[in-house]
Formats: structure tokens, sequence, C-alpha cells
């Protein structure tokens, strides 16, 4: 939403519902900048709450930034990208901005340039300068591997370094450094998931009639038809890693140039892609709250308030006044009547462990993940194939056993 124009594909609020209360951080940075990043964010929604210690930030939309206390007004961060929410409440970021650009030349974003190698040579680099941190990525992570790397080269630090240098700073722990804003709190708004998908299929067909198409064939004639003739078309980087771009760049690019027919059937597929891919962000935007909020380590954690948005109806009971009760708590000093969610962190839990899986040939990080995948499809049935061929082989085995032994000889020797 920090990029101008696409209003429609990157779902803003309205002009009339930004007119209720002030609104910053929306359609200020130019649509063909490609390396604004988190810190850049972080650093600009810093200096608009100001220096003062209270916020209050809502997952996922109710408003955005309130930015002067001065003035009597409290900031409220409004989601879902987490990852830049957890930047705003916890110092886990690292700025090589400014160092970089001291040096004379033309600007280059050193990230970028570092992810067109491979992933086997980049964490080959990073092994070389930084073995703890390449110990805990896997090869095939190109952009952490970069991120690794550039920090390295950009303040001489391993990175790796950097970040035990903030866990071990007061209030830190292991997922990073202390908590800015210690008197804040969190609302979560959630929904079930079978009322969540159908939700997010029905927002998609209301972009569409919104005019979405229009608005995305308007963007990719002015800024992207020349990138993509000329084969520099990059969906990683800047407002291209939008959802949306991606999923119709087949019905973009031929538009034009095929039938009615299979332009139409291109259409229904970019669609239903974005249906799809909608919905697995939602699901990892949950899944970073319960991880990354919920059971988050240490004491430094802001409470947790989950408000239940599956049915619209009950949105006054359900929603507004839980949360306008737990606001007024908030800002009065005392505690809220409703509990805040908690889940249970496994301590003995290692997020950066290597397990190589040799079945399926694959390299494995974390103990989670490494649960997950010898409970999945894939792993099940490679175990199967081979299970499979161990018993064939064994049959294979005791067959030709029996084939060497000889016989017993019937015949008796003479007297």
């Amino acid at each position: 939403q920090v990029y101008k124009g696409l209003d429609i594909i990157t779902n803003k609020v309205s002009p009339q519902e930004q007119r209720l209360c002030r609104h910053h951080m929306i359609s200020f940075v130019d649509p063909l900048v490609s390396n604004y990043t988190v810190v850049d964010f972080r650093d600009k929604a810093v200096a608009l709450i100001s220096f003062h210690h209270a916020a209050l930030l809502t997952l996922p939309d109710l408003w955005h930034i309130e930015d002067i206390f001065a003035r009597d007004k409290i900031p409220i961060v409004v989601g879902g990208t987490n990852y830049y929410i957890e930047s705003l409440l916890w110092k886990v970021l690292i700025n090589t901005k400014e160092k970089a650009t001291t040096a004379p030349g033309p600007v280059t974003d050193r990230k970028v340039e570092l992810e067109q190698l491979d992933g086997v040579e980049l964490h080959r680099r990073l092994s070389q300068v930084d073995p703890e941190m390449a110990a805990r990525l896997h090869p095939h992570d190109r952009r952490k591997l970069a991120r690794s790397l550039q920090v390295f080269e950009e303040t001489g630090i391993p990175h790796s370094e950097i970040l035990h240098q903030q866990q071990a700073e007061e209030g830190g722990g292991p997922l990073g450094g202390p908590l800015k804003y210690p008197h804040c709190c969190i609302l979560w708004l959630h929904a079930d998931q079978a009322a969540l998908d159908q939700r997010l299929e029905q927002r998609v067909d209301e972009m569409v009639a919104a005019g979405l198409l229009q608005e995305l064939q308007d963007f990719h004639r002015r800024y992207n038809r020349e990138k993509v003739a000329e084969q520099r078309q990059d969906y990683q980087h800047g407002i291209f890693q939008s959802i949306g771009f991606k999923e119709f760049h087949e019905y973009l690019v031929n538009e034009g140039s095929c039938s009615p027919e299979a332009s139409a059937l291109l259409l229904q597929k970019g669609i239903q892609a974005l249906k799809q891919v909608t919905k697995r962000y939602a699901r990892r935007q949950n899944k970073w709250v319960r991880n990354r909020f919920l059971k988050r380590p240490g004491p430094n954690v802001p409470p947790v308030y989950g408000l239940e948005v599956s049915d619209h109806s009950r949105w006054e009971e359900d929603v507004l006044k839980p949360a306008l009760e737990i606001v007024e708590s908030f800002i009065q000093g005392r505690e809220p009547p409703a509990e805040p969610v908690r889940m249970e962190w496994d301590v003995e839990e290692n997020k950066r462990s290597h397990h190589v899986c040799e079945l399926c040939n694959r390299l494995i990080i974390g103990d989670r993940e490494w649960a997950a995948h010898t409970r999945s499809k894939s792993h099940l049935h490679h175990l199967k194939k081979k299970r499979k061929l161990e018993a064939t082989n064994l049959a294979a085995e005791t067959k030709g056993e029996e084939a060497e032994t000889p016989g017993e000889d019937s015949s008796l020797p003479l007297p």
C-alpha cells in the first residue's frame, strides 16, 4: 500500500474512510522503486509514531498510523504484513543503507546483485565469512543468504554476531532485540478457516467487479510491457511482488495476441490463481501471529487479544464492543476485562537444526519443519517405495539362496 496507484490490487482503504481519521504511509512511493525495504518502512513509521512509548496494533484492517502523541493521539498500526509490524515492535532489523550510500557513484542494491548468484555459491561464500549464519540457512534460500552476505560486506561484521548483540540487550530474546514500545497491545482479528476462505474468494470477485483488470492492464502498459519484452521482468522486488501480478502475467502478456476464447480462459486461470494465493497468504499471516507473537519466547511480548470475526452479523458483540473495552482499559492503565490469547512455546525446539532426508534428497532446517516433512505425502510416498523395494530385494535374495543350495541326494551310499 505504500506504492502510488494500484488501489484495488493492494486493497487500500477508501478515500471516504481515510477522511474519518488521518492516515499515513499510503501511496507515497514511486511504483518503479524496487529497493524499498522494511527498514525504510520502519524508519518512516517510527518517525511518525515518535519516540513515545505507547502503541495499539490491530491485525488486520481497522485504521492506520495516527502520528503525534503531543496532540493526545494513539498510533494504530494496521496489518497484515506482520513482518513489518514486528519491525516496529522489536529491535530486529539491521540498517546497512547509511554505510552503503556513502560510497561515490550510483546507488546499487547489493542484495539484488547477490541474488543473481546460484544458491550454492551464495552458501559457499557465506560459509567463509559467517559459518554460523550459513549453518542456519538453507542453500536454496537465496534471499536470506544474499541478505547475510550484504550485511557482512556493508558493515564488516558477521550477520550472526550482530544478531547476538541484539539478543543480548536487556529485554532481548532468541528472536531478536528488546521491545521498543513496552506499553502496547495487539488486537488479532481472526476467523474460522472456512468462513475466511469464503470471504477471501468473495473479496477477489469484488475486486474484479471494481475494475481490477483495467487497473492491471493500465499498469502493465505503462510500467511492465517494456520489461517483459526485454526479459527484464522481476516479480521478486518492489511493487511487482504484490499478489496479483504473477497470477495475471499470462493474461496480460497475451492480451490482444490470442483468440477471445483463449484470453477468457487465461483470465479465469488468473482469477482462480489469485483466490488460491490470497488464501495461502492469509494462512501464512495467521501462522506468523501464532509463531512470532503468541509463541514468542521471553517476557517482552505485548498482550494479544483475539477478536472473532467469522460472523459479520455479530460484529458489534464479538468485535467492536470488546475491542473498545480493551482500548479503554489500555488507555486508562487498568487490566482489560478480556484475557489475552496465550500459547505455549517449546523451549527445547531448535528452529535452526539441520536434518538431511536421504530419501527425498532434501535438507530440512528446524525441528518443526522436520516433523512436518516426515508426515508429508511426498516423504511417505518415498518411504513406501523404499520399503517396497527392500521387500522385493529381500525376496529376490531369499529365492537366490534357495536356488544356490543343492538339494538332498536321495541315493544311498553303497555298503
